[in-house]
């Protein structure tokens, strides 16, 4: 009985957390439509149509999430993606994320995160992971935590590579973006690693890092780049004015001392 009901109760979950998924997926598109976005995708063939699967994907803005949801959507799929615990203390986003089996991931103690994701990807779903954990600023690839490959080795499924160039865009950080309409939006999804249960986690994810630059270089070959030298949306190296990686990571970690002094601010002011 308690097995019957388990299953039962999981199906539950699952129905409302695809409806409210389906509302908010609603809401996008037609935001992505005011927004006259121009998205192009190769390579949606590599996201598998069935089964469990973990999505890498580079991390260059906010509207990230949404763009690799719709792709997800785009195969009939609900990606589940693994967002910091902050998002979920936010009443309205938190109250919606929870709805839509989003994980938290407490930067911290992130290993219950992993246990879940694991077990999202073992029943069939798939799960998506930003393996930079933070935007790049410099907007190339940054160095990847190896978590996306372990939680695949573990679950036993594929990891597919997936890069997005364009969405930052119209948000990122440093409170940069435009709201000007038909800003183009490249997604490269690349043939699928399928790591053994054996094979280890920093290899995989060494290999996934290539993968990912690879389909960064085509997808930034392909994207319309005139008459935009200097662009600060651009990377350096082709023609843009964003830091290269080495100052990005310095203005990484200058942005992670503000905002953890805020924090210890905010605790001393709670303390009172």
């Amino acid at each position: 009985m308690w097995t019957v009901l388990s299953l039962s109760a999981m199906r539950t979950l699952t129905v409302v957390s695809d409806v409210v998924y389906r509302v908010v997926v609603r809401g996008l598109r037609v935001t992505f439509a005011a927004l006259g976005l121009r998205i192009d995708v190769v390579g949606l063939e590599h996201l598998p149509a069935t089964g469990g699967a973990v999505v890498a994907t580079n991390h260059t803005g906010y509207l990230d999430f949404a763009v690799v949801g719709h792709l997800g959507l785009e195969r009939r799929r609900f990606v589940r993606f693994l967002a910091k615990s902050g998002v979920f203390e936010t009443p309205l986003v938190g109250r919606a994320m929870r709805a839509m089996r989003h994980v938290p991931v407490d930067r911290v103690q992130g290993a219950g995160a992993a246990r879940r994701a694991i077990r999202l990807a073992a029943a069939g779903e798939v799960v998506g992971i930003f393996p930079e954990a933070t935007i790049s600023r410099s907007w190339l690839v940054k160095p990847l935590a190896p978590g996306a490959a372990a939680i695949a080795i573990a679950a036993r499924v594929p990891l597919v590579p997936v890069v997005t160039f364009g969405g930052h865009r119209v948000l990122t950080v440093d409170r940069r973006g435009s709201l000007r309409r038909g800003t183009p939006v490249s997604i490269r999804v690349g043939a699928p690693l399928r790591p053994g249960p054996d094979d280890d986690p920093h290899a995989v994810t060494a290999e996934l890092t290539a993968r990912l630059a690879a389909l960064l270089e085509e997808a930034l070959e392909a994207y319309p780049r005139a008459g935009h030298d200097g662009a600060w949306w651009l990377p350096a190296r082709w023609g843009g004015s964003a830091p290269p990686p080495e100052e990005a990571a310095r203005l990484d970690t200058a942005a992670l001392a503000r905002l953890a002094a805020r924090r210890a601010r905010r605790g001393r002011s709670a303390g009172r």
